[in-house]
């Protein structure tokens, strides 16, 4: 089989994770800076093979749109020029940032520690496919 990878967009740094081979466990892989985004998925997808991108959508409370999914939709036609091989799947992502600062109290990092916003990118990745592993 191959992996599944989620991308936890952000203005500067996005969030990456991705799933075994066998898609059971969803795992931190790293964070990028955004502007590199696109290089960084193109080598990662040449050396690991990756049937599916999951992406955050952000919502509102209300269910509207944030107003950072006109950046997503950017970001989304240069994925689908650049890798057109790998289909997407979009996931809401309410509240991921909020649970992945939770986990980071819980797994007992320091608050210097918690500061370090590209872990919590991350982390939200991580939740955001896990959120998938579990839908699926």
């Amino acid at each position: 089989m191959s992996r599944i990878l989620a991308i936890d967009y952000g203005l500067k740094r996005t969030g990456l994770a991705v799933t075994d081979a066998l898609q059971i466990i969803a795992s931190g892989l790293t964070t990028v800076e955004t502007k590199e985004l696109i290089p960084f998925l193109k080598e990662y997808v040449s050396k690991e093979k990756t049937e599916l991108f999951i992406i955050g959508k952000p919502k509102q409370m209300d269910n509207t749109d944030s107003e950072s999914e006109v950046l997503i939709q950017d970001f989304l036609k240069n994925l689908a020029s650049a890798i057109p091989e790998i289909p997407v799947k979009r996931i809401d992502e309410r509240f991921t940032s909020k649970m992945a600062f939770q986990t980071m109290i819980d797994s007992g990092l320091k608050k210097k520690q918690r500061r370090n916003k590209a872990l919590v990118d991350e982390i939200s990745a991580t939740i955001i496919l896990q959120t998938y592993l579990y839908a699926k």
